[in-house]
């Protein structure tokens, strides 16, 4: 899953960015709130964190152009202003949560996975593909009934491509979506751990599950056949 964080304190932006890429998040990073509204314009994005005093543009007014235009990513407000009058203008210009400054990074990872799991449950649940199961709640992995453990990052990848069964995603559509938009290392990244999800999801269960689609990506599909 891919976040934004559109905040100025930059070594607060930084912690975070941080922090959440080690539990396997893509995490983007803007300063000011005409940067982050440009941003969340151009990407799609699962979750936006997104501070209240910002520069250029604050964050109420970046979260009521996003909603007016129809995005419905939900967003986390920050904002070391404290008072039910800020929070609930806040929340009337569409936020989804509040959190006040300063607050414990524990109790954000809470309220994050807590708006993540709400718009899976509003989406989809569970993805089915074939004998595999992916759920992206509880990132959980299961091929024929037998859980399947496997990294943060396998999962990601593993995610996007179930989120687009039966089609082909290039490598540049997973790149942009499970790595952050400063990523600049070997695109052939992405053939590591398809490979790796081979190894893990299709050789121990006779599986032919993720193909390649030569010059064009990857393709995840329910009955990509069986081999002895």
């Amino acid at each position: 899953m891919r976040l934004l964080i559109v905040e100025d304190e930059k070594r607060l932006a930084t912690a975070l960015a941080r922090g959440l890429a080690a539990e396997g998040f893509a995490v983007d990073v803007a300063h000011d709130g005409v940067s982050g509204l440009h941003m969340a314009q151009e990407q799609d994005y699962d979750l936006i964190v997104l501070d209240i005093m910002l520069p250029g543009l604050n964050g109420y007014r970046v979260c009521a152009q996003l909603r007016a235009a129809g995005d419905e990513t939900p967003i986390l407000m920050l904002t070391a202003k404290d008072g039910e009058y800020d929070e609930a203008e806040g929340l009337d210009t569409g936020a989804d949560d509040y959190l006040t400054k300063p607050f414990s990074y524990v109790v954000l990872q809470a309220r994050i996975r807590a708006l993540l799991r709400r718009r899976t449950r509003a989406a989809v649940q569970v993805l089915k593909i074939g004998d595999l199961t992916v759920d992206p709640g509880a990132k959980r992995v299961e091929r024929a009934g037998a859980e399947v453990p496997l990294t943060t990052k396998e999962f990601a990848v593993l995610e996007h491509l179930a989120l687009h069964a039966g089609r082909v995603v290039s490598k540049a559509d997973v790149l942009a979506h499970v790595w952050d938009f400063a990523y600049d290392g070997d695109p052939n990244i992405v053939e590591v751990y398809v490979s790796a999800l081979r190894r893990k999801l299709d050789v121990p269960f006779g599986r032919r599950s993720i193909t390649t689609v030569r010059g064009a990506g990857y393709r995840l599909e329910a009955d990509g056949g069986r081999h002895a």
